[in-house]
């Protein structure tokens, strides 16, 4: 079921026209959703609640090491898709290589780009790539209470006496 949501990136424009057709908005989220949590499907429900189609891009496992170091993700891109795509908030999945996603806001040019809450409006770093079109940017999701990087420190490095 989830995997027909999992695209490639040279297949998103199409699905993107086809629903812009059909009258839909575009939303995009994205991030590493290195092993899924709460946090991750607030964020992912509060995109989709700004309406229309949302469109989640995915971080690649080499961006991921990059920007998170060694050892990360912990999951493989094709498995976090995977688990994303199965979410019945998720209408698409893409997988980007790029450390941000400015190149493929620029290629789909979203009506709305969501970003969680550990940005503000102001603060979102493609917020230059969005303006370009006159896009518009979306804080959405719970406070940044969860993240992955956090839960592997505490909850899966070994106990110290």
């Amino acid at each position: 079921m989830g995997t027909s949501k999992i695209l490639r990136r040279e297949q998103l424009g199409k699905w993107v026209a086809e629903r812009r057709l059909a009258g839909d908005n575009i939303v995009l989220s994205n991030g590493n959703f290195d092993l899924l949590h709460v946090g991750h499907v607030r964020y992912l429900r509060g995109a989709k609640e700004l309406g229309g189609k949302l469109v989640v891009a995915i971080n690649s496992d080499e961006s991921v090491r990059a920007l998170k170091g060694e050892g990360r993700p912990v999951m493989p891109a094709a498995e976090r898709a995977e688990i994303v795509a199965a979410l019945s908030d998720v209408d698409a999945v893409v997988i980007f290589s790029e450390l941000d996603v400015r190149a493929l806001i620029r290629e789909i040019r979203p009506d709305i780009h969501a970003k969680g809450t550990d940005y503000t409006v102001d603060t979102v770093p493609e917020r230059d790539a969005v303006a370009e079109y006159g896009g518009r940017v979306a804080i959405v999701g719970d406070s940044k209470d969860h993240s992955t990087s956090e839960i592997i420190r505490s909850r899966l490095s070994p106990r110290r006496p």
